[in-house]
């Protein structure tokens, strides 16, 4: 057996704790269970509970934390998106976080290079490079959620990529830090030398590893083979054949090392073209047999993707309600299907591309007719299908499994009987609903199965699959990881497939690197054979909002407290956490998470629903927080928000009273008085006063023309919030009302309002905080005044604020269905503006698009308006929920400024870049006021600018 790094024996991990706070500052070290169970679980089947977590804000402190860990004897691993799915990113010692401090992005030479840090995900740094029409290699399906440092860690390739755009092949160089502290940036003109004086036992090391390794001309063919296709199976050992340098060799051997090499704080790629014109088909074949042997076809007539979907794949693809017709028609009984794609820089490119390849594409045994669309709506359903099998699988699991999902490579050739084979182990050994899909031009498959851990009969079925699949995967000349890295799940397995001598290398590659096996042990390598049965998630069934959640990670990028408490995926592993505490009889733990979950996890979700937009089992976290803060509320708090309801008319403007008091007082005097109050009272009851916030509004308008072409339900979050100071005045009232009303008269586009309507609201104050009565109260007067506003339903009912529409939306759906509600902006944009004589500005406008609009999918229509007044329209790349949620921002105003942070920074640059004058917009009060807060520039609804804009 190979002698592995020698590890210490018993940790000090409370020292360890003290001197690493001592260093790095209290706020970057944590021992609470909170803490420690919230960042446990990552997307794998694995759970391990760290004992310490670390979160350093720079590479200097990073390098602090391996000295510290190597003086220790304390393992480390690190953690950015927690995407893996093969368990490389738990641990049950030191965990070190490093996507909330890591989140740079450099674009170099007009984006034909960036240089990025490990915490920021895939989607937002081709964001970044957009402009330049440029993107990164590498093009995982979780791009929203993964990455740079897991794409790095992994060797992260995707649909389009294969070997030769993935992370070895487009990465340029990195600035690493090794176990010994030991900070090389590789592009530096001196690193060869650096690393020399340094590290000169490594250097040594790596060059007798090379010569060993082109010795042995079994081993040169055994790597050649493998690392031909794509394979992130062991360490990436190909360096040591590809380079001749020792430097290179060990940058491109910590691509893949999952960080059990070092830590790479960042990486500078070289970027690909992106292609505008694009052709997109699905090809249905009889078989997967006769799929699989279109491939070397398909490739040579220059596809860009051929992604593969087999009979169960389509099966399930046609219970979703939006399968393309192509698919929804089809009676599959061995079907299987290829989506290809062909793209070009121009048109006329892309018509020269298809119709070389359209020769091809008629000669294949197809069941249905060849079709191929370049129209964004019809792509998109395509890839609605490829794209929504995990969230189809997975979503419908039986409660209290795992949903597992694999990944394999063999060669083109042998592809079809690998399906084949591996369709008939899911029946031997009972997986029912399980499917095959993946990249058939790489000859690289997904799997996906579901399967109970906690249960000793499954747990022997899987292993006896596991063993199967091994021995299928290797017979077929295969690697038996191809993206998604060894992590645990497969490091038993590497010796299998690499044999004993290039298994031999790698640990000693392990040794000469990291020769204590500090650095994430039992990824990658393991000499148990059994090792990967261990450690395993279970899944309890807790509450039945979140039970279908997969802890895929998806969601933590678009979640606004993601940088001050916890996500949403944090927010459901950790109830799961105390119930199994519960039901474990450790009830100082379950109480000791509960009594934190509070703060972190109620008080300080926005509920948003934003986490909804990026998951794939479409889990609205929200609905968990609105019914905890709906079980926490008193009778009496229930009672006296009803009597509120029935009274809102009065009510209503009290706030809008208060604010314009407030503003002819001394602003010391309402700051003080409501920071004395909260000072005793909850937080989460009493909101704080600030002097940014604005006056009062003014009171709802009431109109009955003749004819009226719409119903304004104007919100009342408007007589609450009056406009930011120095605001133009509108004819008929100020604000985002006023300036709607104002577009409407000069377009000859009359409007009509509900009877009562200063007594009347959207429902969401009491929605939001689980207050039931009240909200009854508020839809039982609201629903049978709309119907007689809009002649039931004939005319369509307008809101000017984009969270007042949402929540109006949701009241009426399950009451009255026949109620149209639109956003104003989607209203003035579709029937107001082509009316309208508008004067162009010279001034750039940033925009502040909000979740309600991202979710109603009206963020399109407000830039469009502001791009009807500026030809210089920002949106900045970090947008994102402002976190204000009606009332949250003024109750927990660090939420808000923590979600705005990035924002506020892109948007002053964004000014800053630009000469003259910049407006600032976005489509609802309180998000508004939010960003006018964090950025110190006045928000104002696109109406209002656009109103200037036609005066």
């Amino acid at each position: 057996m190979t002698a592995q790094p020698a590890r210490a024996a018993e940790p000090n991990l409370f020292g360890l704790a003290a001197h690493l706070t001592e260093r790095l500052g209290g706020s970057a070290v944590s021992r609470r269970p909170l803490d420690l169970h919230a960042m446990a679980h990552d997307a794998s089947h694995y759970l391990l509970t760290p004992e310490l977590l670390v979160r350093p804000t720079s590479t200097e402190q990073v390098a602090e934390v391996l000295a510290a860990c190597d003086t220790a004897g304390a393992p480390v691993t690190f953690r950015s998106g927690g995407t893996s799915l093969s368990g490389q990113a738990v641990t049950d010692a030191v965990l070190v976080d490093t996507r909330r401090h890591f989140g740079g992005v450099e674009v170099l030479d007009g984006g034909a290079r960036v240089r990025v840090q490990p915490g920021v995900t895939v989607r937002a740094v081709n964001a970044r490079l957009a402009p330049h029409k440029r993107k990164l290699g590498p093009d995982p399906a979780s791009e929203g959620a993964c990455t740079i440092g897991g794409v790095v860690a992994n060797n992260s390739s995707g649909m389009h990529c294969g070997t030769e755009f993935n992370t070895y092949a487009t990465l340029e160089s990195m600035v690493l830090v090794l176990p010994t502290g030991t900070t090389i940036d590789s592009a530096a003109p001196d690193a060869e030398a650096e690393l020399a004086a340094r590290e000169p036992a490594l250097v040594a090391g790596l060059l007798r590893l090379r010569q060993r390794v082109l010795d042995n001309p079994e081993s040169v063919a055994t790597i050649r083979r493998l690392f031909a296709m794509k394979n992130t199976m062991g360490y990436g050992i190909n360096a040591l054949v590809d380079f001749d340098f020792p430097l290179d060799m060990l940058v491109h051997l910590m691509i893949g090392s999952e960080g059990t090499l070092g830590f790479v704080a960042s990486a500078t790629f070289r970027t690909l073209p992106v292609h505008p014109d694009i052709s997109t088909g699905l090809l249905v074949f009889d078989s997967v047999a006769a799929a699989t042997g279109s491939i070397p076809a398909l490739v040579a007539a220059g596809t860009g993707t051929a992604e593969l979907l087999d009979a169960a794949s389509l099966r399930v693809s046609q219970q979703d309600p939006a399968c393309p017709a192509q698919i929804a028609a089809l009676s599959v009984v061995d079907h299987a299907a290829v989506l290809v794609e062909w793209q070009g820089s121009t048109g006329e490119e892309l018509e020269t591309a298809v119709a070389s390849a359209t020769p091809t594409l008629e000669d294949l045994p197809l069941s249905t007719a060849l079709e191929l669309t370049s129209d964004a709506s019809a792509r998109a359903g395509l890839w609605r299908v490829r794209k929504g099998l995990f969230s189809a699988v997975a979503g419908a699991r039986p409660a209290g499994t795992n949903a597992l999902l694999e990944d394999v490579v063999v060669g083109v050739d042998v592809l079809g009987q690998t399906c084949i084979a591996l369709t008939e182990l899911f029946a031997a050994h009972s997986y029912e609903e399980s499917v095959i899909f993946g990249h058939a031009r790489d000859g690289n498959l997904h799997f996906m199965l579901n399967e109970r851990f906690d249960d000793p009969a499954s747990l022997r079925r899987y292993e006896a699959f596991t063993d199967d699949m091994v021995d299928l995967v290797l017979g077929n000349g295969g690697s038996l990881k191809a993206e998604h890295g060894t992590g645990r799940i497969m490091a038993p397995f590497v010796r299998r497939q690499y044999g004993d001598e290039l298994y031999d290398v790698m640990w000693e590659l392990k040794r000469l690197v990291d020769p204590r096996g500090l650095l994430n042990p039992g990824a990658v390598l393991s000499d148990d054979p059994t090792s990967y049965l261990r450690d395993l998630k279970p899944n309890p069934r807790v509450e039945e909002e979140v039970d279908r959640c997969v802890e895929c990670g998806y969601c933590e990028p678009v979640c606004p407290s993601k940088d001050l408490t916890l996500t949403p995926r944090q927010r459901i592993v950790v109830r799961r956490d105390i119930q199994t505490a519960r039901a474990a009889g450790d009830l100082a733990l379950a109480e000791s998470l509960e009594r934190d979950y509070d703060y972190d996890g109620t008080m300080t979700c926005a509920v948003d629903g934003m986490c909804q937009t990026a998951c794939p089992v479409l889990i609205d976290t929200g609905d968990l927080t609105r019914r905890l803060r709906r079980e926490s509320q008193s009778r009496v708090a229930d009672r006296a928000w009803a009597l509120a309801a029935r009274s809102w008319g009065a009510i209503a403007p009290l706030g809008g009273v208060a604010l314009t008091v407030a503003k002819l007082l001394p602003s010391g005097l309402p700051v003080g008085a409501t920071r004395a109050v909260r000072a005793v009272a909850s937080h989460d009851q009493v909101p704080a006063y600030d002097a940014q916030l604005p006056r009062g509004g003014t009171s709802r308008p009431a109109f009955d023309p003749q004819a009226p072409a719409a119903v304004l339900f104007s919100a009342c979050i408007g007589e609450m919030f009056g406009p930011e100071p120095g605001a133009a005045e509108h004819a008929h009232g100020s604000g985002a009302t006023g300036a709607l009303v104002d577009l409407c008269v000069q377009a000859g586009v009359p409007l009509r309002t509900p009877e009562g309507l200063g007594g009347l609201c959207c429902g969401t104050p009491w929605k939001s905080k689980g207050l039931t009565s009240g909200y009854e109260v508020m839809a039982d007067r609201v629903v049978p005044a709309l119907r007689e506003a809009t002649d039931g339903g004939r005319l369509p009912i307008v809101v000017e604020a984009s969270s007042c529409t949402e929540g109006l939306v949701t009241m009426v759906e399950a009451r009255a269905p026949e109620l149209r509600v639109m956003d104003a902006i989607e209203f003035v944009h579709d029937t107001v503006l082509p009316r309208l004589s508008v004067t162009r500005s010279a001034q750039s406008v940033v925009v502040h698009p909000t979740c309600s609009t991202e979710r109603a999918g009206t963020s399109a229509a407000l830039i469009e308006l502001a791009r009807a007044v500026s030809d210089d329209v920002v949106v900045p790349v970090a947008w994102g929920c402002c976190a204000f949620a009606g009332d949250r921002g003024l109750l927990h105003p660090e939420l808000t400024a923590s979600a705005t942070a990035a924002e506020a920074a892109e948007a002053a640059q964004a000014a800053a870049d630009r000469p003259g004058d910049t407006a600032y917009v976005s489509c609802n009060r309180t998000c508004e006021i939010g960003m006018t807060r964090a950025t110190g520039q006045p928000y104002r609804h696109v109406l209002e600018l656009l109103a200037d804009a036609t005066r």
